[in-house]
């Protein structure tokens, strides 16, 4: 079969033929269909020091996918060939106080398809079944391959009670924007996303309704005087990993207001925790999707109306992976799907 593999230390991913993965009985074999480009692969076709010290050599990558099953194993009785669907690319222990306890995703024996384990850049994928997620008929195959991202924007909005709210975004990336679009879906009044690329800030707009404000040009306060707010924003939610972003929504937020951290700083990064403790802001580390229970309600909201299809801007061939990787490293994009049919 074709696969996208990290073949060696270095930047780049090579197509390759590599032998179709065998399947345990707990197992189903996935012809892909469609695979979405994450900002974890731009890292690894990068090979930065993350990926180095995280990414064992050979790999094939990619974590985001849609597909058809077309084999199983023997012990798994409740999906059927055929079935249409996508999967929780987290694969968990069953040790752990967390595990045992149904919080899978905080099991801290955690290993992830395409970065530790054998990934979804390729025509077949072997996955556990209890990580399968059918798609119902209404959710379109490059949908599909995008929950794993809209999942963590869904974990990440529905941290905090966001109904009749006023919201902060910062960081308009594929995430931030799918962010944006559920907390109007939900019932957020007001919802700002910051961010300093101007072609990201126009998609946020097309994407949802929020309020897209390029923070270079821009004075945030201004803003918010313009929507006839009072004291702040109520909740935050933090996708960027920008430090200035982060110190700017601390600024921002209303006396006891909460902050979703999604985004990750590079290294230490400094914080003026006196105003976290003066302001008696809450925190919360996010960290993928709840498992199973984001699956459920991002489905449902989908099923609802929740429309994110055009935060997709970009649709090539997997043989045509250069482009795609091209164009996400390039920062002026959405999301990038590749076909594999």
């Amino acid at each position: 079969m074709r696969a996208l593999v990290k073949a060696e230390a270095g930047p780049g991913l090579e197509m390759q033929r590599v032998p179709v993965p065998e399947i345990g009985p707990d197992d189903v074999l996935i012809r892909i269909r469609k695979t979405g480009i994450c900002g974890t692969d731009i890292h690894i076709w990068n090979w930065d020091e993350w990926a180095e010290r995280t990414v064992p050599v050979p790999l094939v990558t990619g974590h985001e996918f849609a597909g058809v099953i077309v084999d199983k194993g023997r012990n798994v009785t409740d999906l059927t060939l055929g079935q249409r669907v996508s999967g929780e690319g987290h694969l968990v222990g069953k040790q752990s106080r967390a595990s045992r306890a149904g919080r899978f995703h905080l099991d801290p024996e955690t290993r992830g398809i395409g970065v530790n384990e054998q990934g979804a850049f390729a025509d077949y994928l072997r996955l556990p079944a209890f990580n399968v997620v059918p798609l119902p008929d209404g959710v379109p195959d490059e949908i599909g391959a995008i929950l794993d991202p809209l999942g963590n924007a869904v974990h990440t909005a529905l941290s905090f009670d966001l109904v009749g709210e006023d919201v902060l975004i910062t960081g308009a990336g594929p995430i931030g924007i799918m962010a944006g679009a559920v907390a109007r879906h939900i019932g957020a009044r007001h919802v700002v996303i910051t961010d300093i690329n101007p072609e990201r800030l126009a998609l946020a707009g097309k994407v949802a309704d929020v309020v897209p404000v390029n923070v270079a040009t821009t004075d945030l306060k201004s803003v918010t005087e313009r929507l006839g707010m009072k004291e702040g924003f109520d909740v935050g939610l933090e996708m960027s990993g920008s430090q200035a972003a982060f110190d700017q929504m601390v600024e921002a937020l209303v006396m006891g207001g909460r902050i979703a951290m999604l985004g990750i700083p590079p290294g230490k990064s400094p914080v003026d925790w006196s105003r976290i403790v003066f302001k008696a802001i809450t925190i919360k580390g996010v960290y993928g999707r709840e498992i199973f229970e984001t699956w459920y309600k991002m489905i449902a909201m989908l099923e609802n109306g929740l429309d994110v299809a055009p935060v997709i801007t970009h649709r090539f061939s997997a043989d045509a992976f250069e482009q795609g990787f091209a164009v996400m490293r390039s920062g002026d994009s959405g999301k990038v799907v590749l076909d594999w049919s």
